[in-house]
């Protein structure tokens, strides 16, 4: 384990104990949200310090036992004592893959469902083949889907529901190039097109909260023909939201519920503005050269140009056995994240 991280686990395992101290605070125990919100941060923080202390318990038996070997003259001793430095290196090595990632942040998205969008690019008629032939694979919802020609598919969007999909299948966002002879080609001649694949989190409904700070009302007498009322009571509303246009209705009820529509226009409006810029950073233009994967069918193999992964098992990658590639990806961007300094 590097410096970078013990001392990640270092600033843990104080902080653990901050927040231990401040919840036996009497001024904290009589404040029920302040309580609330330190018992959430130790319960995140108690895995991480229970196993780093668990590695420093390991790295001190190593050195103990060491010590043993060193003076032990007794040979059934040394032995024996081998045999326990052996199971403690086994111990400290499992314990020190498994620490670092504890530290990485969860993304929140990891728990969300999938909205998947599979196209053709750069290929024509055999990018549309490869689009259906890599869309089979998945147990979903279609949302709506363009066909081409012998089968093909031009573009397909469907919803991927499940326990962490997101996780799992975030690292297939880009260009998937195929090089394969098509059914297409009838002189046999080797083919190279590309499909994208862009996989975004299903978006949460739109929650519009119009908070008070962010509005004024103003009341004042009405005018016009309508009786003793009249310049007297302040029966006339006006609800402006201070960041946006004026809105002048003349019943509160009515102008909350014309103010919270436009919002809710500008929100969705900005979500889905969110969701299209995702997506383009996802797939690029769909060229051939912007690659993430290839899948070459005369070798029989699937390569990952993003961190170097060849398998030679290219019907059982389309069969949606991913999980060789998505753990190696997944290893890769732990090991990317846990570089970052502290």
């Amino acid at each position: 384990m590097d410096s970078i991280t013990f001392q990640k686990l270092k600033d843990v395992e104080a902080r653990y104990g901050e927040v231990q101290a401040q919840m036996s605070d009497p001024a904290v125990t009589q404040d029920p949200s302040a309580y609330q919100r330190l018992a959430r941060e130790s319960k995140e923080l108690a895995p991480i310090v229970e196993r780093y202390r668990a590695y420093k318990a390991t790295l001190s038996e190593i050195t103990k036992v060491q010590e043993l070997i060193r003076s032990e003259s007794d040979p059934e001793l040394r032995e024996l004592a081998h045999e326990e430095l052996r199971a403690q290196a086994s111990r400290r090595d499992a314990l020190d893959e498994e620490v670092p990632r504890l530290l990485l942040p969860k993304d929140p998205n990891d728990e969300k469902n999938v909205l998947l969008e599979i196209r053709a690019g750069t290929g024509g008629e055999e990018a549309a083949l490869f689009a259906a032939e890599i869309f089979q694979g998945w147990k979903i919802d279609v949302v709506s889907v363009t066909r081409a020609g012998q089968g093909g598919i031009k573009e397909v969007i469907a919803m991927v529901e499940g326990q962490r999909v997101y996780s799992k299948l975030r690292y297939e966002s880009g260009v998937h190039r195929v090089q394969r002879v098509p059914a297409t080609e009838a002189s046999g001649r080797i083919h190279t097109s590309a499909v994208t694949v862009a996989v975004l989190p299903e978006a949460e409904e739109v929650d519009v909260r119009i908070e008070p700070k962010d509005i004024r009302i103003d009341t004042f007498c009405s005018s016009g023909p309508g009786g003793q009322s009249v310049n007297t009571t302040y029966s006339a509303v006006r609800i402006t939201h201070l960041p946006d246009e004026k809105s002048q209705i003349k019943n509160r009820e009515k102008a909350m519920k014309v103010l919270r529509a436009r919002l809710y226009e500008m929100a969705l409006e900005e979500q889905q503005k969110q969701i299209s810029s995702e997506r383009r950073s996802q797939v690029g233009s769909g060229d051939r050269s912007e690659k993430i994967r290839t899948y070459n069918f005369q070798q029989g193999r699937v390569t990952d140009h993003r961190i170097g992964l060849t398998i030679h098992r290219l019907q059982e990658i389309l069969d949606g056995a991913l999980d060789e590639v998505v753990n190696g990806l997944i290893a890769h961007n732990q090991a990317e994240k846990l570089k970052q300094p502290v």
